[in-house]
């Protein structure tokens, strides 16, 4: 099977999502903000305190265009929208599945962005990133899943239906 790449905006769920549906088709799982954690040696959130916005999407970006994998999951942070060479990349890999959920369910899950490390530019407020990234995702997914009044399990099951998986 393709790979399968998640995007959505933080806290729609791309990592518990792609691990259950991992397991689900037995392919691996790439959380890519792992990744970058693992490369630098740093905190996401640290990384943006230190350098800013701009050198982190600039590394989020070259990570993602040096990812070569197969038969693979993989779960980017919600900023990867921003950075088109990377979605190019994602797109050329993996089949691209945008996890949408509603900006007030968004806002529920998402807490304190800031110790998240959510890439939100200087004088953002979060309902700005929620309606620049929206259009950016509708944009690059080759599927769209609408989350609202459903459990992960049963989100997994409906792409396992959409993909043709088991």
């Amino acid at each position: 099977m393709r790979n399968i790449t998640f995007i959505g905006m933080p806290s729609s769920g791309k990592s518990t999502i792609g691990v259950l549906l991992a397991k689900r088709l037995g392919m691996s799982f790439v959380d890519l903000d792992i990744v970058i954690q693992e490369n630098t040696q740093k905190k996401l959130k640290d990384l943006i305190a230190e350098f800013g916005q701009e050198v982190f999407l600039d590394i989020e970006e070259e990570t993602a265009c040096e990812l070569d994998v197969s038969n693979s999951v993989i779960a980017p942070g919600g900023s990867i929208c921003h950075e088109q060479k990377a979605m190019e990349h994602l797109s050329d890999i993996s089949t691209v599945v945008y996890l949408y959920i509603s900006y007030d369910e968004m806002e529920r899950r998402v807490g304190d962005y800031v110790a998240r490390g959510v890439a939100i530019p200087e004088g953002y407020t979060l309902r700005d990133l929620y309606d620049e990234r929206s259009s950016l995702y509708e944009k690059y997914a080759d599927i769209k899943v609408d989350e609202t009044g459903k459990h992960f399990d049963q989100i997994v099951d409906e792409l396992l239906v959409i993909l043709g998986g088991n």
